[in-house]
């Protein structure tokens, strides 16, 4: 296999297109990667095929791979892509809980505007300029207060573990409600409501019974209830930083 099967696309530069008469517009990976996404947030990524992607450009699916050698180069892009939308400072505040707060609610924000991308990035980290300008930010927002690099990384992956697996939740509760047209309301209520009330009554479960007759957090909007375990990962944060943090 040539060697260039193993190298990453961001160490492959971009072939450049010669303009003259007679000849087609050139394209790039941009493009490439923008239809790509438009695809896959409208229908999932397993539609973004290149034969899909050259279509709507009006090309051959051929030529596109002048521009995007494989299907992994694809994602890398598309991922990488969409972590560009994350809308940071060039540099940490110097107040870590409100940097990290804001990464963690942009990165939901982008998650739901694209279904595809946490489960994607969750299995397949990339390494382009857009997600390590997020990295070195995150981790910078941690630096100067003792911690060793190792550490740092541990924290800001936890941080990632939160907000990957409340969002993933809450994109299958979007799916469910768009496949029942349901509400998660009216799911309780006429899917299972007749099945809990039965649980509850038996009294078998008495901490099951609690979380149905008393718990507030299942009743909290998605923004709070995503706030609400933000808010003690954040915690779990600061217990492992120094007093002056």
């Amino acid at each position: 296999m040539p060697a260039e099967e193993y190298t990453s696309i961001w160490m492959r530069p971009e072939r450049a297109e010669r303009s003259g008469p007679g000849r087609r517009p050139g394209y790039s990976r941009a493009q490439v990667t923008e239809v790509a996404i438009r695809i896959a947030d409208a229908e999932g990524l397993e539609a973004a095929t290149m034969r899909r992607i050259a279509c709507e450009m009006g090309t051959g699916p051929m030529s596109l791979y002048r521009y995007v050698p494989k299907r992994d180069d694809l994602l890398d892009l598309m991922i990488d892509a969409v972590m560009g939308e994350m809308e940071l400072p060039h540099r940490p505040t110097g107040d870590w809980r409100s940097d990290l707060s804001r990464v963690a609610h942009q990165s939901r924000a982008i998650g739901l505007r694209h279904p595809w991308q946490v489960a994607l990035i969750t299995r397949r980290p990339t390494l382009g300029p857009h997600s390590l300008r997020v990295y070195d930010f995150v981790l910078g927002c941690l630096d100067g207060y003792g911690l060793d690099i190792d550490e740092m990384a541990s924290l800001a992956g936890m941080l990632n573990d939160y907000v990957h697996g409340a969002v993933r939740r809450e994109i299958g509760w979007l799916d469910e409600a768009r496949r029942t047209c349901m509400d998660v309301e009216r799911w309780m209520k006429e899917y299972v409501g007749a099945y809990v009330a039965h649980v509850v009554e038996s009294g078998e479960y008495p901490m099951f019974n609690r979380s149905v007759l008393e718990a507030r957090l299942p009743h909290m909007q998605p923004e709070a209830r995503f706030q609400y375990g933000l808010e003690r990962v954040l915690n779990g944060i600061a217990a492992a930083l120094p007093e002056r943090a």
